[in-house]
């Protein structure tokens, strides 16, 4: 019964808790329609500090920075891609959380498929492989003991079945 109550607690003050937001609300435009467009463009570009988060997510004093640059140029009228293409030429591509395709980031785009087609090929060729070696053998003279083999397993039966019976 406690661990019930326990888990019901916990739920409860997990579905209670509100969600904190990094983005301060002396960040927020009076323009919900800008706030908006901000805070999408927030999701796609990655704080520098926490690398795994975006700027939207992080608490980092470089990502409200980037935060406010990114109002600033809203607005003064920039269009998302603007916005975009000038933090990538102050930040270069690492500030983006999605890479765009370009001649420079092909292999980052292409190597997780190229792996997994390599990896596929790989255990088709090893099951391939493995069901040809576990079938019956090619040479018919593999299947029959010569008799100098014959002899000697007989004289390894000879002399192993007195201690099985003992």
């Amino acid at each position: 019964m406690r661990k019930l109550l326990a888990s019901v607690f916990v739920v409860a003050m997990m579905v209670g808790c509100p969600v904190a937001y990094a983005v301060q609300p002396d960040e927020i435009m009076s323009d919900p329609v800008k706030e908006a467009r901000a805070r999408d463009l927030s999701r796609e570009l990655r704080c520098m500090v926490c690398q795994n988060q975006s700027i939207d997510d992080s608490d980092a004093p470089l990502a409200r920075d980037l935060r406010l640059l990114v109002r600033e140029r809203i607005a003064t009228g920039d269009s998302d891609s603007q916005v975009i293409d000038f933090l990538v030429a102050r930040y270069g591509e690492f500030v983006l959380l999605k890479p765009r395709f370009t001649p420079h980031t092909l292999l980052l785009w292409l190597l997780p498929p190229l792996a997994l087609i390599g990896g596929g090929l790989a255990l088709w060729i090893y099951s391939r492989r493995r069901s040809n070696n576990s079938g019956s053998p090619t040479d018919p003279s593999l299947l029959h003991l010569t008799e100098e083999e014959e002899a000697r397993l007989d004289r390894l039966l000879a002399a192993d079945a007195p201690d099985k019976q003992a």
